[in-house]
């Protein structure tokens, strides 16, 4: 079997450089060792973790806000087992997408564990043992990535679990403590706070959401604080022992020597980062250099250090995040058909799906401090937003960094209802090089949140109306 290409990993970055690359006439053919594409992000990451998050969000809405609104209903319960196969349904719908499309696009697939034997040679095994070899022009890494361990901490994804556990638990815990403050476990833990569970948090920074600018993290923290969640910042979790049918999870300081204290819980959900996926794959063998923190090197054209080997994805360096894949897949295919393949690293979004939702591309103000860029800022709360405050979503804020000179825009960091999709417009203004008055002066329609985006883009080289 030869082809043009082999994509050995069918996650958002390989399905879509797969894909991309059959529309511009290659041939090509993936290789998944899942029985369903999608990866990571499809079957037991972003997409089942959303579905839970809307479901607890819904839930949330109904218990606290619907009498506000002036909706009469009895009290709502969770079905716990409901939820689960509501997620379920959405993960299937998905993944059984890519099927359809790989089909569409003559797309072959070969389900086993795939491993580059030489350039141009990959050897495919099935759960049965049986081997096959596929012969290709161009071999692209895109395994993704892996939960990161703690050590000493012993994973049975039933009580200590990754987020794969949390996202199948049999039911909602009692008590459950999440080791990270990152993206994963803030949004795990919010989904169980808001279905009953109390819910503390064991960060080793000072701050949640560390890369994230310190006004959001902040405002941030003081939200969840709010929705129930406790917090031991500049703490680390140093061994979960069983107690009776719970658990005892030991907490000691970050740094320094002091009394080590003891919490109870049901669930720990382990969510200190996450690690490059490269198993198996005989990359030592076949010569691909990996760097000091296990990432797969590579060129600015995705070109590792073999000819006729690339990678992307969660696999290389850069954000751990699906869009920043899927946009890796599509420029490669792109330079495999002779085009001029590109990504922008300076205007790839970040979102964290909780409840509000946090938003963010380019700089943040801390770094922009830190490379003695000179930059002028500008805020806006939804609090003095009008749509924001009729769906009862006044919680966070916009702000807007922008050079401090040329006023082109270098950062733009929304915490609020509906931010992820907000931050949209910031990243094809940032993307064309736009100015904080080319977004001040464009106009938004009348009553919606992004006119919060506006206005503090208002406040950078004027001041805003609404404040």
């Amino acid at each position: 079997m030869s082809y043009d290409l082999v994509v050995i990993g069918t996650g958002p970055g390989g399905y879509v450089c797969a894909i991309k690359a059959a529309q511009l006439g290659l041939k090509v053919a993936v290789v998944e060792k899942r029985k369903t594409h999608g990866g990571t992000c499809l079957n037991i990451g972003c997409i089942p973790s959303k579905a839970l998050l809307h479901s607890s969000e819904v839930f949330e809405e109904a218990t606290h806000n619907f009498e506000q609104l002036g909706i009469k209903t009895s009290k709502p319960k969770v079905d716990w087992k409901a939820m689960l196969a509501n997620k379920d349904g959405v993960v299937e719908s998905n993944v059984t997408g890519i099927d359809y499309l790989f089909k569409k696009n003559k797309v072959e697939t070969h389900h086993g564990t795939g491993r580059i034997l030489a350039p141009g040679k990959v050897e495919v095994t099935g759960e049965d043992g049986s081997s096959s070899i596929l012969e290709t022009k161009s071999i692209v890494i895109a395994t993704g990535s892996d939960s990161t361990p703690l050590p000493g901490i012993d994973i049975d994804e039933k009580q200590v679990v990754t987020s794969t556990g949390a996202l199948e638990l049999e039911k909602v815990p009692g008590k459950l403590v999440v080791v990270g403050a990152g993206v994963i476990g803030l949004e795990l833990g919010s989904v169980y706070a808001r279905l009953g569970s109390q819910v503390t948090v064991v960060e080793f920074m000072d701050k949640v959401l560390g890369p994230m600018d310190s006004d959001v993290s902040k405002q941030f923290m003081r939200s969840l604080k709010k929705q129930g969640l406790a917090f031991k910042m500049s703490s680390k979790v140093t061994g979960v022992s069983k107690k009776g049918r719970g658990l005892e999870v030991t907490v000691e300081p970050a740094e320094g020597e002091a009394h080590a204290e003891t919490l109870d819980a049901d669930v720990v959900l382990v969510a200190i980062g996450r690690r490059p996926y490269t198993e198996g794959l005989g990359l030592k063998e076949a010569g691909v250099e990996l760097d000091d923190r296990g990432r797969v090197k590579t060129d600015t054209h995705f070109k590792t250090t073999v000819d006729g080997i690339y990678a992307i994805g969660d696999v290389i360096a850069g954000p751990m995040l699906a869009h920043k894949a899927e946009d890796e897949g599509v420029a490669l295919a792109e330079i495999l058909a002779g085009q001029a393949g590109h990504v922008n690293y300076n205007v790839i979004p970040n979102v964290v799906y909780t409840s509000p939702e946090v938003a963010s591309v380019g700089k943040t103000e801390d770094e922009l401090k830190a490379e003695g860029i000179k930059y002028k800022a500008g805020k806006f709360p939804f609090t003095a937003n009008g749509r924001a405050k009729a769906m009862l979503a006044t919680d966070g804020m916009v702000k807007v960094l922008s050079d401090a000179e040329t006023d082109q825009v270098l950062g733009v960091h929304i915490i609020g209802h509906g931010a992820g999709d907000m931050i949209h417009e910031a990243c094809v203004l940032m993307e064309f090089g736009g100015s904080s008055e080319d977004l001040a002066r464009t106009c938004h329609a009348h009553p919606t949140m992004s006119e919060a985006v506006k206005e503090a883009a208002m406040a950078v080289y004027d001041k805003p109306i609404h404040m």
